[in-house]
């Protein structure tokens, strides 16, 4: 009997370690990719399945573009998701404190109009895309100079913004449509990175996360810090390792990189190190969590909150860039008319950043970017309905929501 209690406990000691675990591979960087990286790849099985199986009935073997995990098209899958991803990077940092911004899709097609605008009235290409840069910083420094100042809520700020911003890309676009030509702003998109180089880059930037992540641990054990287990750090190193050469090799099969995913990648990693690696940012998560206890250890709020929303211009400006390259040409529709903004939004929620403010990471946007590309492209593939794909992305959407606000409850009660 008493052999039996102490294999009983031995059992349960067991079980609480791996539950510990479990539980810290869950708080690092990698970890909080881990439930949209479930997400990704129960899509992708879905459609990988399904849409080979009704090809197969209706005798459509021949349909390459219907083989969802071919690479041709996860190809297109990451170019069709660069302009949401963009945005919803973004609207991340506003998310951080708390705050939502309406506005980024009509800013980004604002700036997409002026920039061919600019470009066909014999402006260097290169300058106009400075110009726009800085209209775009301009624009989200009006509405956060609102909230913050005036105390405007942003809901409503960005609100008004997205109505008038919309009116003043119809006025720039008085067609509706403006085609953009000029060859360096369509390089952009079109722009290959020869293989090789594709997998240097991949190697290179799996080396500075394996440097950078040592160096977190060591700074904090020399700080006398709690740090990561030994384990848990080879884990969140080989997880990213995997998954970034996976996708240039696969890119690689079809095409190559594009020059688009870096310059994506590569402002995404520069916002990720200032919300996580700078006083700013730590600064950011302060006022998302508790903005009357920031201001009291002397954190200014105000000025957080405004250039949080001229950030949002940055990327909203950078997004519009990127689709006129993508698509060659700007329409009102594919900007600040369609569902760009939703689906920005949505990318952001899904990746994880929380509604409530003070939790988040700019990368989880760009895997919640793909998730609400996965399902567009492989409903489209397998024939569904407009009003199926809208149910479905309200589904998905709500059901993010509704974790992150069990997850914060759960958080609140321990």
């Amino acid at each position: 009997m008493i052999v039996l209690v102490r294999g009983r406990q031995v059992q349960r000691e067991e079980n609480l370690k791996i539950v510990d675990r479990l539980r810290a591979l869950r708080e690092t960087q990698i970890g909080a990719f881990i439930p949209v990286l479930l997400a990704l790849v129960a899509i992708w099985g879905y459609f990988g399945l399904v849409i080979p199986l009704q090809d197969l009935l209706t005798g459509e073997t021949e349909n390459f573009r219907a083989i969802f995990l071919s690479p041709r098209n996860i190809y297109n899958l990451f170019m069709q998701s660069a302009v949401i991803a963009t945005l919803a990077v973004g609207i991340t940092i506003v998310l951080l404190l708390g705050e939502i911004d309406l506005s980024a899709a009509a800013t980004a097609g604002v700036c997409a109009a002026l920039l061919g605008v600019l470009v066909l009235t014999g402006i260097p290409s290169i300058l106009a895309c400075l110009i726009v840069i800085l209209v775009g910083i301009a624009m989200g420094l009006v509405q956060g100079l609102l909230v913050a100042y005036v105390g405007i809520p942003s809901f409503v700020v960005t609100l008004a913004g997205l109505l008038g911003y919309q009116g003043l890309m119809q006025k720039i676009l008085p067609t509706g449509n403006l085609n953009v030509g000029d060859p360096f702003i369509r390089g952009i998109a079109r722009t290959l990175i020869p293989d090789l180089w594709g997998i240097l880059i991949a190697l290179a930037v799996f080396g500075l996360f394996a440097f950078f992540s040592f160096r977190k641990q060591y700074q904090r054990r020399s700080r006398n810090l709690e740090v990561d287990g030994f384990w848990v750090i080879w884990v969140q190193i080989l997880v990213f390792g995997f998954i970034v050469i996976s996708v240039v090799l696969t890119l690689n099969a079809y095409r190559s990189l594009p020059l688009l995913l870096v310059l994506l990648l590569g402002s995404t990693m520069l916002l990720d190190w200032v919300t996580r690696s700078t006083p700013y940012g730590r600064s950011l998560f302060a006022v998302g969590g508790n903005a009357e206890s920031a201001r009291r250890v002397g954190i200014k709020v105000n000025q957080i909150r405004v250039s949080a929303f001229a950030i949002v211009g940055l990327m909203a400006a950078i997004g519009g860039i990127f689709g006129a390259s993508r698509y060659g040409s700007v329409s009102y529709t594919a900007f600040a008319g369609g569902s760009l903004l939703l689906e920005a939004i949505g990318a952001a929620v899904i990746g994880g950043t929380s509604l409530f403010g003070g939790r988040g990471s700019v990368w989880n946007a760009i895997l919640g970017a793909l998730v609400i590309g996965s399902l567009g492209n492989g409903l489209d593939l397998s024939g569904a309905s407009a009003a199926d794909k809208l149910m479905v992305s309200g589904a998905i959407l709500i059901l993010a929501v509704a974790i992150d606000a069990l997850s914060r409850s759960s958080s609140g009660r321990t």
